[in-house]
């Protein structure tokens, strides 16, 4: 079960204007389950996205940086689940835009206008002609208010569909934003995440919308981790409609922090979901670093303690085993920290200082925290006046028996 996570009910997803989500049953790899969604935009408006950074990036990766780099304008979104299509070489490439061409003559625009997505098992060929036959069924469902659908198609080994909105006044107007993410293991920050989509109906000229998605994946998606593996399939992009007639051509114009805050929001709340329903996740972890030389070195602490299997099996056990966070401090690749200046405390209980265990600091304490489903873990390393947090879980049984058996 996830940790302290509900989805939101439909009626609290809110439309976007401008988008319109269907879903489907294509059989990609399983009977009777939603594994198909389709996004179409209307005209004007204005698309981002950041992707994986791992080598055997998937075909659909490919696709969408080169359809992205030719500025066509992008119409469509499709996204599968079941079957990742990567580590499949041409066939996959060829697959992915025999993807891109069928839904380009299903809507009237082209191939270069879509994007895909794919969720699922490597290394498996993608059975397009059940994708592509499945793709009339996703048009006729196409609907506005379609968010909470299209979270719950676009799941694998998630146990609870991730989504978002808010909405803002700005400049006098109403801007709505909402967003689906899905993933619950092969989590790790690496440049974007697992899958997730942003949109707003707000208007973000492609410079800014270009730059934001890239904020906001650094501020929320590439500050999670639940193994330490990295996808071949991770993708965020954002949307930007334009249609509340909120339109924002420079970074200098009025509103535009309050729509940068609240898409930044949106992202770290479907980050978050995506750790609360970590792969056999018991307790959701923030690891909150401070006093750092400069963010990089914070953020190196944070995922050498959020992805040591060590901490994470002792938090599981509720253990205050306290020496594992010491050692991964010690193993973050800060050449020139003196440890004595590092303090380290569970919640408000400070564990450890002057390189040591800290004076005042009992067991019980520590494990009365360590019991909690929610629990910060904070850091200082006393070296400057730098932060950052990483979100994290813990490793149970159910981690390895979920991956064990993820092909059956």
């Amino acid at each position: 079960m996830p940790v302290n996570y509900a989805t939101p009910a439909a009626d609290q997803l809110f439309p976007v204007a401008g988008v319109r989500l269907g879903v489907a049953e294509a059989e990609i790899r399983k009977k009777n389950r939603r594994d198909l969604t389709l996004v179409a935009l209307d005209t004007g408006c204005t698309v981002a996205g950041v992707f994986t950074q791992n080598r055997f990036c998937a075909a659909p990766v490919q696709l969408c940086r080169n359809h992205l780099a030719a500025g066509k304008g992008i119409r469509a979104l499709v996204i599968n689940t079941g079957i990742a299509n990567a580590g499949t070489g041409e066939p996959g490439r060829q697959a992915a835009q025999a993807t891109c061409d069928a839904v380009g003559e299903l809507l009237g625009i082209g191939a270069d206008q879509v994007l895909p997505f794919s969720t699922g098992v490597i290394l498996e060929p993608l059975p397009v002609d059940r994708l592509v036959a499945g793709l009339p069924a996703a048009k006729a469902n196409l609907n506005a208010d379609n968010w909470h659908a299209a979270a719950h198609a676009i799941m694998t080994t998630d146990t609870i569909a991730k989504a978002a909105s808010r909405n803002a006044t700005v400049n006098g107007k109403k801007v709505t934003i909402s967003g689906i993410s899905k993933g619950a293991g092969m989590i790790k920050p690496n440049m974007a995440t697992m899958l997730g989509f942003v949109a707003t109906d707000a208007g973000i000229a492609q410079p800014l919308l270009d730059q934001l998605v890239k904020e906001a994946a650094d501020a929320s998606f590439n500050c999670i981790t639940v193994d330490g593996d990295t996808s071949t399939n991770d993708s965020f992009v954002m949307i930007a409609s334009g249609q509340s007639g909120v339109t924002i051509a420079d970074e200098t114009d009025a509103g535009w922090a309050e729509i940068k805050a609240a898409m930044i929001a949106v992202a770290v709340e479907l980050a978050q979901a995506i750790v609360r329903d970590g792969e056999g996740a018991t307790k959701f972890i923030t690891v909150a670093v401070e006093g750092g030389k400069d963010a990089e070195e914070c953020r190196k602490v944070g995922y050498a303690i959020g992805h040591s299997p060590l901490v994470k099996t002792a938090f599981f056990a509720s253990d205050p085993n306290l020496g594992r966070i010491l050692a991964a401090i010690g193993y973050a690749g800060i050449a020139d920290l003196d440890v004595d200046g590092v303090k380290v405390w569970l919640d408000d209980v400070m564990v450890a200082e002057n390189g040591g265990r800290a004076a005042a600091y009992k067991e019980a304490d520590g494990a009365r925290v360590m019991a909690q489903a929610e629990i910060t873990v904070r850091v200082d390393l006393g070296r400057g006046a730098a932060k950052a947090k990483v979100y994290t879980c813990d490793f149970s049984y159910d981690y390895v028996k979920i991956n064990a058996d993820y092909r059956s």
